[in-house]
């Protein structure tokens, strides 16, 4: 049987960000003179590219949501990435993986550079063949693009690889590298729009994602 590789998502499939993700992007809004008056109706910011959801959200030029993602790094760096927990069950399941011989990687638009500090800090790190993200200077963060250089650079055959994800971007970003994907109900993606993004699986909980990948595996 081939050697599989499965894909992880980071924010919102491995750890729950929201704190600091939140908290940061409040820091850089206010900087803009935009007041926040709930961490929640910041949810969007998790996951996708930052430059892309200031556009979006906020109607930023591309210099200005440079300036934020700035900002937003100012206080990330220091406190936000710490303000963050691994859900429930997750280290036990990389762990299983492992056991099981697959190789495990990150796929994330976040900075490699954050990803591996985060990793290291939920001490993680052991349980990765590879961890691939976007660059600082704001270049590769189309989650297509990520999969793409992690099995790339990696070295990975793509017909053995699955991809996991709590948002439509890590769906798109399978499909658009032809490999199949396992989209997760626990994190930030609403139910809406995992659907419509149309994942070759679905998993409400760490339970079910493990269930899933198991059977996956003896395929």
């Amino acid at each position: 049987m081939a050697t599989k590789t499965i894909l992880f998502d980071l924010d919102g499939t491995l750890t729950d960000p929201k704190l600091g993700i939140t908290s940061a992007v409040k820091f850089a809004l206010e900087k803009f003179g935009i007041p926040v008056n709930s961490l929640d109706e910041l949810e969007p910011f998790i996951g996708p590219p930052l430059q892309d959801t200031f556009k979006e959200l906020h109607g930023f030029s591309e210099d200005e949501a440079k300036q934020a993602i700035s900002h937003y790094r100012e206080y990330f760096a220091d406190r936000g990435m710490y303000e963050n927990e691994i859900y429930p069950g997750i280290a036990e399941l990389l762990g299983e993986l492992k056991e099981r011989g697959s190789v495990l990687c990150v796929a994330t638009s976040k900075p490699t550079y954050f990803a591996e500090k985060i990793a290291d800090y939920f001490k993680i790190t052991s349980y990765f063949d590879f961890i691939g993200g976007s660059n600082l200077d704001g270049t590769r963060t189309d989650k297509a693009e990520v999969i793409r250089h992690v099995l790339d650079t990696a070295n990975l055959d793509a017909s053995n690889a699955i991809m996991i994800g709590d948002r439509k971007h890590d769906i798109i970003g399978a499909n658009k590298n032809s490999i199949p994907s396992i989209g997760v109900g626990y994190g930030y993606g609403s139910d809406e729009e995992l659907t419509l993004a149309e994942p070759s699986h679905r998993a409400e909980t760490v339970e079910d994602l493990r269930q899933l990948l198991l059977q996956w595996l003896e395929q």
